[in-house]
Parts: structure tokens; sequence; C-alpha cells
């Protein structure tokens, strides 16, 4: 019996991101930190420059799509957890932040193998141009929503 792979759509999409951060949140959990302050933590990790507290909040949520508020708060906490500290007008990561960030991706990576193991590289490909169109095309409609 031969069965045909389902068309890519927004729920498919939606269950295969949602596992994943699952994973990713799960590990994330034991550190002591959410989704969205890692999201945040390495927007500041991996930044060219040191950003400001609204850089960081306009970063996270284009990223993330989340209320400014909400991405407000996971600055808050990792502040709080001194992940993250104060440099003049900037929020710089600590080397605990750095830390951090490091061993989440130690831990995740050997998950993260055995995801996306044995997937072909042109199915990857393609699932990644797929993607990026897709995320494209959702960016300008929130945009218009929003307007």
């Amino acid at each position: 019996m031969t069965t045909t792979a389902p068309a890519a759509d927004s729920r498919l999409l939606g269950l295969a991101h949602y596992a994943a951060r699952g994973v990713l949140e799960h590990v994330l959990a034991r550190h002591g930190v959410t989704f969205p302050q890692q999201i945040a933590l390495r927007a500041a990790v991996t930044a060219d420059a040191p950003r400001t507290p609204d850089e960081l909040v306009a970063q996270v949520r284009a990223t993330l799509k989340a209320d400014p508020a909400d991405v407000r708060a996971a600055l808050d906490a990792l502040r709080a957890k001194e992940l993250l500290v104060a440099d003049g007008p900037h929020l710089v990561p600590t080397e605990a932040g750095r830390a951090l960030l490091t061993a989440v991706a130690a831990e995740v990576a050997p998950l993260t193998a055995r995801v996306w193991g044995g997937i072909p590289a042109e199915d990857l490909a393609a699932a990644g141009r797929v993607l990026a169109l897709v995320t494209e095309r959702a960016d300008r409609e929130l945009a218009a929503l929003e307007g």
C-alpha cells in the first residue's frame, strides 16, 4: 500500500512548528527560561552591535509576532536572571547568558539531528524555499492587517 504525503498547508506547518518548539521548550525549561526569553537572548548575543531595549523589542516582535509588552517582560526576566545587563542605553548579554545559549545548543543538537536526520538535501531545499515564501507572504498580510 502506497501512501501519499499530505500537501503542505498552514495546519501542517503549525503542527511541525509546535512539535519542534516543544522539544526546544522542554530543554529550555530545565534551564529556567522560556522560548520568548531564548529568542530575545539570542537576538542580543548575535547582534552585530549592542542593541537598545527598543531595538531588541522590535527585533523579537518581528520574529515572534508577539505583543511588545510580552517582549519587554521577556527582557525584564532576562535582566532579573542576570543573563542580560544594561550597558548605558543598551542591553548586552552576560557570560552567563552566552553560556546558557551554548548549553542549550549542545543539548538540542542531538535531538535536532534525530528530527532532521535522513531527510534528503533536495527535500530540505524545497521545503526551505516554500517556507521562506510562506513567511514572506504571511508577513505582508500581517503588515496589511496591522496597517
